[in-house]
Order: C-alpha cells, then sequence, then structure tokens
C-alpha cells in the first residue's frame, strides 16, 4: 500500500540522518512532491543533490531549499518553494536538529543558544509558517510531525542543553494540535531512541559505549533512519486520519528494559 501517494510532502533537515530516511521511505510510498531542506553548506549542498538525483522519478518531483532553520525566513522560504511548485502542502517533517554534546558546568553559552535555536525555534517557525498555509488549504487540512526523542522523557549527562528541546517539541506538538484541529491539521510527535545517525556518530565511535546501548534495547541493536521513517509516513498518512496530538516511541525497547 502506498501511503503517501499524491502527497506534497516537507522534511526539514533532509540532507542526511533521519530527514534522508523519511525522503526515501515517503519516495517509496509514492508521494507526488517533496521539498527537502538542507542548511547549504557545501558537504548538505552535495548530500542533497545525491538524494535529489536517487529520488526523482516520473511521478516524484523534488524541490531543494537551502538555508539556516534558525532563521524564521528560511520557513517562509520553504513554504513558498512548496507553493510554488506544487500548489499547496499536505505533510511536514520537522526534523532538523543538533546535538553537540557538552558538560553542563562548562557549556559556553553559545553552546545553549545554537542548540535551542535549531532545534526548538527552528521547529516552531516551520511549524507556524506550514500551519499557515495549511490553514488557507481548508478542509484539505494537512499533518504535521515534529522529531523529538527519548530525550523529552529521560535525563543526559552531556545533553542539558539538548533534552529540554526535545521536551518542548513533543510539548509544542500536542499544543498545537489542540490549536489546529480545527483546520484539520493532525500535529504529533515521534520520539526516537538511538538512532545511528552523524548526530552521535563521534559519541558511538567508542565501541565500550555501542555495544552498552545495544544491549539495553530489548532488540539487541541500535535503531537506523528507517526504523523511525516508517512511523513517519504512517503518521502523515489517512492510515492515522484519527491520530492527532500523540507520541511515539520508536526506540527498540530502551525506555522499558529497566532491569
Amino acid at each position: 500500500m502506498a501511503l503517501a501517494q499524491n502527497k506534497i510532502v516537507v522534511i526539514t533537515g533532509a540532507s542526511r540522518g533521519i530527514g534522508r530516511g523519511c525522503a526515501i521511505e515517503f519516495a517509496k510510498h509514492q508521494a507526488a512532491g517533496l521539498v527537502l531542506h538542507y542548511y547549504g553548506d557545501a558537504d548538505t549542498t552535495a548530500e542533497i543533490e545525491s538524494l535529489k538525483a536517487e529520488l526523482e522519478s516520473p511521478t516524484t518531483k523534488v524541490v531543494a531549499v537551502p538555508g539556516d532553520i534558525a532563521d524564521p525566513e528560511t520557513a517562509n522560504k520553504i513554504v513558498k518553494a512548496a507553493v510554488d511548485a506544487f500548489g499547496r502542502i499536505d505533510a511536514l517533517v520537522s526534523n532538523a536538529g543538533i546535538c553537540p554534546f557538552s558538560d553542563f558546568l562548562t557549556m559556553p553559552l553559545g553552546t545553549w543558544e545554537r542548540t535551542r535555536q535549531v532545534n526548538l525555534d527552528g521547529t516552531f517557525y516551520i511549524t507556524q509558517a506550514v500551519g499557515n498555509q495549511m490553514k488557507n488549504q481548508q478542509p484539505q487540512g494537512g499533518t504535521i510531525v515534529g522529531v523529538s526523542s527519548i530525550s523529552a522523557f529521560f535525563g543526559g549527562e552531556q545533553q542539558c542543553h539538548y533534552t529540554p528541546t526535545k521536551a518542548a517539541i513533543l510539548s509544542l506538538m500536542q499544543s498545537c494540535a489542540v490549536a489546529l484541529g480545527k483546520y484539520n491539521i493532525r500535529c504529533n510527535a515521534v520520539c526516537p531512541g538511538t538512532i545511528a545517525t552523524d548526530i552521535n556518530k563521534d559519541d558511538l565511535s567508542d565501541v565500550e559505549k555501542k555495544t552498552y546501548m545495544e544491549k539495553r534495547t530489548c532488540l539487541g541493536r541500535l535503531g537506523a533512519p528507517e526504523d523511525l521513517a516508517g512511523p513517519v509516513v504512517f503518521l502523515s498518512s489517512d492510515m492515522a486520519k484519527y491520530v492527532t496530538g500523540a507520541s511515539l516511541l520508536v526506540d527498540g525497547g530502551l525506555a522499558v528494559n529497566l532491569q
């Protein structure tokens, strides 16, 4: 079953990791249009160009939009690009995020500020901009999925700047579900456990720590981007048309494996 058939999907932070995995999965489910946001430096530009070449087909058109998601104007650029190319937005995946691991007591103020700006402010900006576009599409509405984290529920020694942003994204999706339901816009959060991506590559290069993290899950392995992409596509599809304000843990059983 093609869960995204004919849908126009916006994904932030799409050049790598979870965002890239989501783009690939939406294309597999026959999305008609993908609007892929990326940061815009040399590395992410090369990554998005390769992804665009991989995903474009006679049935799936891909538009790439560069910009710093912490700048509110980037959200406006993304929406404009989507509307110019496709006339509408059916689904948003707000995924862009950073996690520069840092000790709390010596954390530079700039690390706190930048993490908040990208993770939380960026999510707010794109959700508001896309929400306004979806409001104008009534009665069609749309769906919004915010990528939160298991870190919304549990602390991390070197994540005192990161976990508050992920808890806030979860809370933002809950409140937006209330605020936007009258426009037929559904808002949900996914809360991944440890997904092996560039964001934690250096941290997981410690073999002992990686093995420890794997053993903490019920499934005995870390997640991959495609493990989260399936739930994101589901929540963005008509199969989940009565699901809003929900949060879905996608963690391989990490949270329940306490003993």
